[in-house]
């Protein structure tokens, strides 16, 4: 596994189909939640509305000392950040060596969001098993290396792939199966959620966070695998977290 970076450096080389590469457009559960993480530097990543004035994202995305931002898509409307909280599990360290940690942070606004946002719900703790449908929305760019199609909302349906387990998640497109470019996270949609299924009816719970991609057999870049954090372990920290900044959860 290679580390996902989210700077908007853009430091991959290795050409991709992200999700905003020929992915559709994000739309239904999984358009209506996101929102755009920037801060003062042009760092971009994705984040999940969880309530009016609260939304999740990776805490690798808010490790750097920075004034962040929420941005809305649709209008373009921005909102200042009062607060981040950051799972006391996450370790940098183990991030950058590409270890499973605690990717998971809580984005306290201080403003509301407008009400063309609908905020995500969390999915049951359960565990996924290997071959499961599971939907990714982001912001992020379209080809690594690039900045092509940053910030435009996309989705793609992938599946479980590898081990899963309660720290980790591996995602392929059914598609290219890790043996050649296809759909996946790259840069810009660190913090992205993955939906709880990938049909047309599905609830689009949020059941992990997009941490890391590859590209494909596990080189660096994107459109191999993408790596989630799933929530399991984390849940009832995002619950009691959201309760303590004010912004308690819908139950």
């Amino acid at each position: 596994m290679r580390l996902f970076t989210v700077l908007f450096s853009l430091i991959f080389v290795t050409p991709a189909f992200a999700i905003s590469g020929q992915a559709p457009p994000a739309s239904g559960f999984a358009a209506r939640p996101i929102v755009m993480l920037i801060d003062n530097r042009g760092d971009l990543c994705t984040a999940t509305a969880l309530t009016r004035d609260l939304v999740l994202t990776a805490a690798h995305c808010v490790i750097i000392p920075a004034t962040y931002r929420v941005r809305v898509f649709q209008d373009s409307v921005m909102v200042d950040v009062d607060k981040i909280r950051r799972h006391p599990g996450f370790n940098m360290a183990n991030y950058r060596a590409s270890r499973a940690t605690a990717d998971v942070a809580l984005v306290k606004l201080k403003s509301p969001l407008p009400n063309l946002v609908v905020p995500a719900t969390l999915a049951p703790s359960r565990r996924v098993a290997v071959g499961e449908a599971l939907t990714i929305a982001g912001f992020g760019v379209t080809q690594a290396g690039t900045a092509h199609g940053l910030g435009q909302p996309r989705m793609a349906n992938l599946t479980v792939t590898g081990k899963p387990g309660s720290l980790q998640i591996r995602l392929e497109d059914p598609a290219t199966r890790n043996e050649r470019h296809g759909l996946g996270g790259c840069t810009g949609d660190s913090g992205a959620p993955a939906f709880d299924g990938a049909g047309p009816h599905d609830s689009g719970d949020v059941i992990g966070i997009v941490s890391w991609s590859t590209a494909p057999k596990s080189e660096e870049g994107c459109g191999g695998l993408t790596g989630l954090t799933p929530l399991l372990n984390y849940r009832d920290w995002i619950v009691a977290t959201a309760a303590a900044l004010g912004s308690p959860l819908a139950p």
